[in-house]
């Protein structure tokens, strides 16, 4: 990040191209503010460059390294970064390309205008939420252990659930690769005769099948996975296959929680 009064373009003193784009035109370029309003918001001190309040309007920034956020909330000025979500269904892969030839994702992304990859899995029999993005630093932050992203399925489970087993899920249970427990659960409703219980869980753990794996040593194999949320990030209704764009509200979320997590991660080595 420089600072700096002298004009854009080459009307310089030297005649060469101050460094950088101006922190107004980089904010209304991603959409923020118009630059009026955007200037506005600087001269308030509610923007923020790499962590430090920035006021004053010569300000110049890197769009591709610099990180800024406005009121808190984390901005992307490089516009080549994009981040899709896709409500996967049942019967398809997380994967690019299957080396067995089973359904994959190119059947949703090969109509997108960038090229992207997923976020994280979710096993075949599951559907839900997926993240796609061609964002290769921001997938390497959701995926680290230590950040430990919440996520929340819903659960169709054979048997009666009760709240005793709620409970168990919350205090922890003994699996082959240790213990685990879920952050939240709750029972949504007992489907009549059916011998049948739709419950909710939320935890942070990215170990491969662990929902099922938890519900299962507690009595209640998993007959339908879905998962309806992956950190702010909610499924809300769209439908099963479809891919759509996050909202700059979204992202901002997403990117905020990311870029701290990062820090904090970075802070502690």
């Amino acid at each position: 990040m420089t600072t700096s009064d002298a004009p854009e373009g080459p009307g310089g003193p030297t005649g060469d191209l101050p460094a950088g784009v101006r922190l107004q035109k980089a904010l209304a370029a991603a959409g923020v503010a118009s630059r009026r309003v955007a200037e506005d918001l600087i001269v308030a001190g509610r923007v923020e460059v790499n962590g430090r309040v920035v006021t004053e309007l010569g300000t110049r920034i890197d769009p591709v390294a610099d990180k800024v956020a406005v009121d808190g909330t984390a901005v992307q000025l490089d516009q080549d970064k994009r981040y899709f979500m896709l409500n996967k269904p049942r019967g398809v892969v997380s994967s690019m390309r299957d080396e067995q030839d089973r359904p994959d994702l190119r059947r949703f992304t090969d109509d997108l205008d960038v090229r992207v990859f997923n976020v994280g899995r979710l096993d075949g029999d599951t559907s839900g939420l997926l993240l796609l993005t061609n964002d290769g630093e921001l997938a390497h932050v959701l995926a680290h252990p230590s950040f430990g992203v919440e996520k929340t399925y819903i659960a169709k489970v054979r048997g009666r659930m009760t709240p005793q087993t709620l409970q168990q899920l919350k205090r922890g249970v003994e699996l082959e690769d240790g213990p685990i427990r879920v952050d939240r659960a709750k029972i949504l409703q007992a489907q009549g005769d059916s011998g049948h219980t739709m419950v909710e869980v939320t935890l942070h753990s990215g170990r491969n099948r662990i929902v099922r794996r938890m519900l299962d040593a507690v009595g209640h194999p998993v007959v339908e996975l879905v998962r309806r949320q992956f950190g702010p990030l909610h499924l809300g209704t769209l439908r099963s296959g479809a891919v759509r764009e996050l909202s700059k509200i979204e992202l901002g979320q997403l990117l905020t929680i990311a870029r701290a997590a990062d820090a904090g991660r970075k802070g502690t080595r």
